[in-house]
C-alpha cells in the first residue's frame, strides 16, 4: 500500500519537531536560549512555512520567507526559500518536489515575482527552474599585505544601539546590485544581530555625514568581516585602513565581497588568496509581471523580440511571447498563440531568462554558451537593452 503524503502548513505546535528536522540536517545544535529566541522568531517572520506528512508523521520541510530583493535599483517582491530539509527515511520519495512546486503556485498568487535560494546542490534546483545568479569573491589577507594605513578627513567611531542609521548607508549600498535583500527593521534585528556578531564602526565624512560602516569580530588572531559597507571611495579607503589598525592583535583578515571587486589591483602586492565562490539561485516566479517591473535601457527606438520560455514546474510561464520594449525602457511580455510564431525566437528556459535579466551572464555570453538559442540578431537586441549591472547578496537564508 502507497505510503499516505500530505503537505500543511506548520504552526507552533510544529516548531519542535521543525527544529530536530533542521539541527539534524544542517548538522548543528543550538542551545535552549537559542531555541527560545528562534521560536519567538518562528512566530514573528513574514514566511510560510510548509511540512510533508507521510501517513501522518513529519517527514520535510520547507520555509517562504517574505522578502524583497533589489533589481535595477527597485525592490521586487521575493520568495526567499529556506530550510528545505528531510528526514532519510523519507527521503526520494518526492516530497521537496511537491512542497516546491506548491509553494511556486502560491508565490504567484501572493504576487512574489522572483524566488531566491541557498542550494545544497545546484543540479537538484536547476531541475525545478532554479539557476544562479551570483557569485562573491572571498578573500583572506595576511596582516602585512593589508592596504596601506591612510589619513582620512572623516572620523571613525564605534557603533552601538539600533540599526536604523546603518539601514539608510546599507539600503543606498545594496539598491546598486541586483538581487540584495531590501532589509526590514525586523530582518536587521532577527538575522543580522545573530548572523553578524561582533563590533560595529562607522565612518564619518569630514562634514559629520555617516558614509559606510564595517562589522567584524576578532578571535583567534584572525579579524572577520561580516559586512563592509560603504558609498564611496573615500569611505572604502578609510574602512581598510581601520581594519589595518588592528594589525598588532591579528594574523590576517577574512572578507567575502561582490564579485566586481577590485582590492588587488590597490595593494603593493596583490598576490592574496581569492576564492570566487558560486552562491545564491534565482528564477523567476511570474514572467509577465515580471517583465512589467523589470527596466530595460534606454533606446532610440522600439524592440519586440519574439521569445520563447520553457517552465516545466510553473506552467504559467511555460509559452510563446512578444517581448515588446519602449524606448523609455517599460516593457511587457505579450503571449501569442501558435498562428503568431515567428521564425527565429529566441529560446530560453526561465532559469536562464533569470540569470540574463539579473545580469550574471549576458544574452551574448549565453548564446556562445548553448544557453539560449534564436536568431543571433534577436539575441544582440535583447544583450543591448538589459542593463549592466552586478549582481551581490550580502546576506544568507
Amino acid at each position: 500500500m502507497a505510503n499516505a503524503i500530505e503537505i500543511k502548513y506548520m504552526g507552533a505546535e510544529q516548531f519542535s519537531d521543525s527544529m530536530a528536522l533542521m539541527q539534524f540536517a544542517f548538522q548543528y545544535e543550538y542551545s535552549a536560549d537559542t531555541l527560545e529566541k528562534l521560536r519567538e522568531h518562528f512566530m514573528s517572520e513574514p514566511a510560510v512555512y510548509y511540512a510533508s506528512f507521510v501517513d501522518q508523521k513529519f517527514a520535510a520541510q520547507a520555509i517562504v520567507l517574505d522578502l524583497q530583493t533589489y533589481i535595477g535599483g527597485k525592490a521586487f517582491p521575493m520568495g526567499g526559500v529556506a530550510g528545505v530539509a528531510t528526514w532519510p527515511e523519507y527521503r526520494r520519495q518526492g516530497l521537496v518536489s511537491k512542497m516546491l512546486v506548491l509553494a511556486l503556485k502560491e508565490m504567484k498568487e501572493k504576487g512574489q515575482l522572483i524566488s531566491m535560494l541557498s542550494p545544497f546542490a545546484f543540479g537538484f534546483y536547476r531541475k525545478f527552474g532554479w539557476e544562479i545568479y551570483t557569485e562573491h569573491k572571498a578573500y583572506t589577507i595576511k596582516t602585512e599585505l593589508l592596504p596601506a594605513r591612510i589619513a582620512y578627513e572623516g572620523h571613525m567611531e564605534r557603533f552601538s544601539g539600533n540599526y536604523s542609521l546603518l539601514s539608510d548607508i546599507y539600503e543606498a549600498y545594496a539598491s546598486k546590485y541586483n538581487g540584495s535583500l531590501k532589509r526590514t527593521e525586523l530582518w536587521w534585528n532577527n538575522r543580522i544581530s545573530r548572523k553578524k556578531p561582533g563590533q560595529i564602526a562607522l565612518y564619518h565624512d569630514k562634514s559629520g555625514e555617516p558614509m559606510g560602516y564595517v562589522i567584524y569580530e576578532v578571535k583567534n588572531k584572525r579579524l572577520t568581516v561580516h559586512e563592509f559597507i560603504y558609498l564611496n571611495e573615500e569611505t572604502r579607503a578609510a574602512l581598510w585602513s581601520f581594519i589595518a589598525q588592528h594589525d598588532s592583535m591579528i594574523n590576517e583578515v577574512t572578507i567575502t565581497v561582490p564579485s566586481d571587486d577590485k582590492l588587488p589591483y590597490l595593494l603593493s602586492n596583490p598576490r592574496i588568496q581569492q576564492e570566487v565562490i558560486p552562491y545564491f539561485m534565482a528564477r523567476i516566479v511570474d514572467a509577465e509581471a515580471f517583465i512589467g517591473r523589470y527596466d530595460f535601457e534606454i533606446a532610440a527606438s522600439n524592440d519586440d523580440i519574439p521569445i520563447e520560455i520553457t517552465d516545466e514546474h510553473a506552467p504559467w510561464n511555460n509559452g510563446y511571447y512578444l517581448l515588446e520594449i519602449a524606448q523609455t525602457g517599460m516593457a511587457a511580455l505579450r503571449r501569442l498563440d501558435e498562428k503568431q510564431r515567428i521564425d527565429g525566437a529566441i529560446k530560453v528556459d526561465i532559469g536562464t531568462f533569470t540569470s540574463l535579466l539579473l545580469g550574471y551572464l549576458r544574452p551574448m555570453q549565453l548564446s556562445q554558451l548553448g544557453r539560449i538559442e534564436g536568431d543571433i540578431a534577436s539575441i544582440k537586441r535583447l544583450h543591448d537593452r538589459i542593463p549592466e549591472r552586478i549582481t551581490y547578496l550580502p546576506d544568507f537564508f
